[in-house]
């Protein structure tokens, strides 16, 4: 088996490392985060796919490690690159897949296979890690070493598919990269999908969640104008979705988060504008409709509030989920920070719960505490942003009114996004 290295151990690195394991590899996590590092050292989990048995069992077996060291990358095999990439002031910001290069160039090695599984533009791989790579280490990526795509499909808290289950796109600079992409992957997952090249790869991804992110801007839009005209826009998405062709569900939601919607169809937007001096007006109309969702909960809460005699200012508000989706811990560009932000500008008084998170704080004015009838019974209003399981939403009958944005709840206190 092969000496795999694993850069990153977030919601992709990690289980993507226990899956290499599983599989008999010797795998070493690359992580700088000292709190992660910590907690994996210790056998603690963050990532809620992933329990802290499973964390044990790899390090029980010898062949999990985790370090921060870049000592730890010598001699590695295959080495893949999960890190984040997010975007600064609307453009996209690749520096940590640089400093993953800079760091992987001196050990790569003739034969040494580098994959790129973090999101990205098309060309990135070729442009950024196989050019790095080269002039790092003095060896040739057709010749010497192997470099390929491979996007990251990671559902937080999918029991249905799982990194195992979903298929997996794989990709090579040529045939030789392709090939040896498919291999490693082959021993993780059920089934891959190769494609004709890593500019493909990359376009697909973005495509995926673009798609998401512009059918969810349209029933977000389509839910404030029928609020307007009066229509459930859940009957209505209930209705259509008894369609059994030409019509795909989405529901409506307090906004987009998580690590690909708010972030890769920008990525896509920024390539159409910079190569080809055009602009990708789905895009730009669905990212102005979910950046706006966090305000819009807001003003319903705000219009409500004033209806029943109290103002938003003087009111003691309890969000529920912090989380950007359900049952799930991550809470990476959430809406709820945006709602939280809105609320406590205004002069609200925030007590945020959620039972998932344990990496984030809701921002710097709110309170994170625990579920309980005490607590709702105390509320002038609830917010539900995220519907976790965990929540008892039957308590939410002893408060004044609530605002559900995930239709979860029902009452004659409760009003429907």
């Amino acid at each position: 088996m092969s000496r795999v290295v694993v850069m990153g151990q977030g919601y992709v690195g990690l289980p993507l490392s226990m899956a290499a394991v599983r599989a008999g590899h010797d795998v070493i996590g690359f992580e700088i985060d000292p709190h992660r590092l910590k907690m994996l050292d210790s056998g603690e989990s963050f990532v809620e796919d992933i329990t802290n048995e499973t964390i044990i069992a790899a390090l029980d077996s010898g062949r999990y490690h985790v370090s921060d060291s870049p000592a730890v990358l010598d001699a590695f095999d295959i080495a893949v690159i999960t890190v984040p990439t997010p975007l600064r002031d609307h453009r996209p910001d690749l520096r940590y897949i640089e400093n993953a290069v800079e760091l992987l160039g001196p050990f790569v090695t003739v034969g040494s296979l580098i994959i790129l599984e973090s999101t990205t533009y098309p060309g990135t791989t070729r442009e950024l890690v196989v050019n790095g790579l080269q002039q790092i280490s003095g060896l040739s990526a057709t010749s010497d070493f192997m470099v390929g795509y491979s996007p990251e499909r990671i559902d937080p808290g999918n029991p249905i598919w799982t990194l195992a289950t979903t298929p997996k796109l794989v990709s090579g600079i040529d045939q030789r990269s392709s090939d040896a992409v498919d291999e490693f992957y082959s021993a993780l997952v059920e089934r891959t999908v190769p494609v004709s090249s890593c500019e493909v790869a990359e376009m697909a991804k973005l495509l995926e969640n673009t798609f998401r992110h512009v059918n969810i801007a349209l029933v977000n839009e389509l839910a404030m104008f029928a609020s307007d005209l009066g229509i459930s826009i859940w009957d209505a998405v209930d209705a259509a979705s008894t369609k059994p062709f030409g019509f795909m569900r989405f529901t409506p939601g307090p906004g987009v988060g998580g690590h690909c919607l708010p972030v890769d169809p920008s990525y896509l937007s920024w390539t159409v504008r910079q190569r080809l001096g055009r602009t990708f007006r789905f895009v730009e109309l669905a990212n102005d409709v979910n950046d706006h969702m966090p305000d819009y909960v807001v003003e319903r809460l705000m219009r409500a509030l004033n209806r029943h005699g109290k103002a938003l200012s003087t009111a003691t508000v309890v969000v529920l989920g912090l989380a950007y989706k359900k049952n799930s811990g991550d809470a990476r560009e959430s809406p709820a920070v945006g709602v939280i932000e809105h609320l406590l500008a205004a002069g609200a008084t925030v007590n945020v719960c959620d039972p998932h998170v344990v990496e984030t704080q809701p921002p710097a004015g709110a309170t994170l505490t625990e579920f309980g009838a005490e607590l709702i019974g105390s509320a002038d209003a609830v917010v539900v942003i995220t519907d976790h399981d965990a929540f008892d939403y039957d308590l939410l009958a002893a408060a004044p009114y609530v605002f559900d944005a995930r239709h979860r709840t029902s009452g004659a206190n409760v009003e429907y996004l």
